[in-house]
């Protein structure tokens, strides 16, 4: 093939398909757990995260609620996956050789806010949330009480129902229920059987599974922990954690025959990059457990 502009012009446009369909085919499921938020600056203050409030009788005035109850901030990161085509395999019409390669980084590309949002989840028991505490913590500050979200229990049906009613039993600052139901729980493949027998199983133990249903099981290849499992609330308008969006992941080349990397190395180069990151969001909404219990027996 004869190297020329409208040559490369040609190879990028199929490659842009390939991205695009490889991209497309994908079904990332960071959105089951994560409120997607769009973002117009280098990072994005969520000061609404803190106290949930809940309507109340109007007597009197209005009572203004404060909902500036925290700095927070998630900063956006820079993200990219390039790949490198050697000019003699375009020469030799060998383009070919590297469609799975697009595909992969279309692939990579899709699938990245999974990797930022499980990997966030994970680190839950050590990484900070809005009020300063791990997003996972046996002592949230709820008005002048502590509150815990975290377990260290193996994942058993009775340590599910031990989160099950920590989670429904939260209240606000004012001492009213904030109503929240679990509807998800996320486990490593490790921990799939066992969150069967508790969701899935008709009996247990030769009785009746009366926890049969109550909530949806997603298996995450992604979390970082064999034992670590999370019980959370995906229902309402901010689910547990968050994802940043600032640009979405878009194809790029740099193939000019006077670019650096044509002129030195005979590298034509396609890449993807974005723009985002992963937060916490309500710790209320998310119970995990490590799971140390389990290794400690």
């Amino acid at each position: 093939m004869i190297i020329n502009s409208q040559n490369l012009r040609g190879i990028y446009v199929a490659f842009n398909t390939l991205f695009a369909q490889a991209f497309e085919g994908q079904k990332p499921t960071y959105e089951k757990i994560a409120t997607v938020v769009p973002s117009t600056t280098e990072s994005e203050t969520y000061a609404w995260l803190g106290d949930i409030p809940g309507m109340r009788e109007w007597i009197g005035d209005r009572e203004i609620q404060n909902i500036s109850g925290s700095d927070y901030t998630i900063k956006n990161k820079d993200f990219e996956l390039t790949v490198g085509v050697d000019r003699n395999a375009v020469e030799d019409d060998k383009i070919g050789l590297y469609r799975p390669s697009i595909q992969m980084l279309g692939e990579a590309a899709a699938m990245h806010p999974d990797e930022l949002v499980y990997a966030l989840l994970s680190d839950g028991f050590s990484a900070l949330c809005y009020d300063g505490k791990a997003f996972f913590a046996a002592d949230h500050a709820v008005g002048d009480k502590s509150v815990s979200n975290k377990l260290t229990a193996a994942l058993s049906s009775e340590a599910y129902k031990t989160a099950r009613a920590m989670m429904m039993g939260y209240k606000n600052s004012k001492g009213r229920s904030l109503g929240l139901v679990p509807d998800l729980l996320v486990v490593p493949p490790a921990l799939e059987a066992a969150a069967r027998d508790i969701l899935v199983a008709d009996f247990v133990n030769g009785t009746k599974n009366t926890m049969q249903g109550t909530a949806e099981i997603h298996v995450e290849p992604r979390l970082k922990s064999d034992t670590a499992w999370f019980l959370l609330c995906t229902k309402r308008p901010i689910r547990p954690l968050i994802y940043q969006q600032r640009k979405k992941a878009k194809f790029v080349s740099k193939t000019a025959e006077t670019d650096d990397n044509v002129f030195l190395s005979k590298k034509f180069l396609y890449g993807a990059d974005s723009r985002g990151n992963a937060g916490f969001g309500f710790w209320q909404m998310a119970v995990g457990s490590d799971g140390s219990d389990s290794a400690a027996s």
